[in-house]
């Protein structure tokens, strides 16, 4: 018999209501004289001044249900799963030492994993050794790096294609940063294995396609009207990282295009639902037409039936 689950993950696409659900979720487990706390695994939410475009909390869910791990990062600076992943551990196991509950709350698939399994995760990119190879890339060519990296690691480089260069410029990274290449495609991931650091509940949110793809809308014009193109300009000026930039609808909004955001917003989710469904363990949970405290108490009931 598996041990009842200590932690609750909850994953899903975004707009698809997660917060509102492990708001709804932490009621309940205080009503069962729980003391809940939400950890978001979200790339772009630990950055401080995105908020908004982000869909972090705000200030009443926060009042609701504490939240760790949104806005501790400077926007001028990068940020790793890695990092995230150390930071993750350090809450959980702290929450969970201190009796209380951790409800991991993400719609970022590597960092869900990274929060709640020991990945074996490599280094972020060098900037000069990712210059470097960019160059060799831009001059000579995807084939003349493919050799280069064929003389170093040929197990490594038979595994990526002689013309994706961005592969072997990742795997030429992390060998002169002294990492193991990740390994070629197709093999086994420890990404997509059941195995958690801790007993885990892991709920994947589904809902109706075309009613996710309204919610899309509507979320990121709700997203618009409460500041975020004021927001994504502030951080521009400020400098805002490479990592900070890769945040949903950041270019877009950037130039004003808000209707380029809606259509990066559904392709994105499109890839959240695929990682959802590799994720090992996951129990869907269909939300379509539902308020969050019903989602909640099916919820509840599996974690009192575990």
């Amino acid at each position: 018999m598996n041990p009842a689950p200590s932690v609750v993950a909850l994953f899903g696409p975004t707009a698809i209501g997660k917060t509102d659900v492990a708001i709804a979720l932490a009621d309940l487990l205080r009503a069962d004289g729980e003391l809940p706390v939400a950890v978001s695994a979200d790339a772009l939410q630990v950055y401080a001044g995105l908020e908004r475009l982000t869909g972090a909390a705000d200030a009443d869910q926060r009042e609701r249900l504490e939240h760790r791990l949104l806005g501790f990062v400077p926007v001028r600076e990068t940020f790793s799963a890695g990092a995230y992943a150390a930071r993750a551990h350090a809450e959980i196991d702290a929450l969970l030492a201190a009796g209380r509950r951790p409800i991991v709350v993400g719609g970022t698939g590597l960092y869900l994993r990274a929060a709640l399994a020991e990945l074996d995760l490599r280094p972020p990119p060098d900037p000069d050794a990712r210059a470097r190879w960019q160059a060799v890339l831009e001059d000579q060519g995807a084939p003349a790096l493919h050799a280069a990296l064929a003389a170093r690691a040929p197990a490594v480089a038979a595994g990526i294609a002689p013309a994706d260069g961005h592969r072997a410029i990742r795997a030429l990274e992390l060998l002169d940063a002294g990492a193991e290449p990740p390994p070629p495609a197709g093999a086994a991931s420890q990404l997509w294995t059941e195995q958690t650091r801790h007993p885990t509940l892991l709920a994947g949110l589904v809902m109706d396609r075309d009613a996710l793809r309204e919610r899309i809308e509507a979320r990121v014009h709700a997203t618009v009207a409460a500041g975020a193109i004021e927001e994504v300009r502030a951080a521009e000026a400020a400098g805002a990282s490479a990592t900070a930039r890769k945040a949903l609808g950041y270019d877009e909004l950037l130039r004003g295009d808000v209707e380029a955001m809606v259509a990066r917003t559904r392709r994105y989710a499109k890839r959240q639902l695929t990682w959802m469904r590799k994720l090992g363990g996951v129990r869907l949970i269909d939300v379509t037409g539902r308020a969050p405290d019903d989602v909640a108490a099916e919820l509840h009931g599996m974690i009192r039936a575990a």
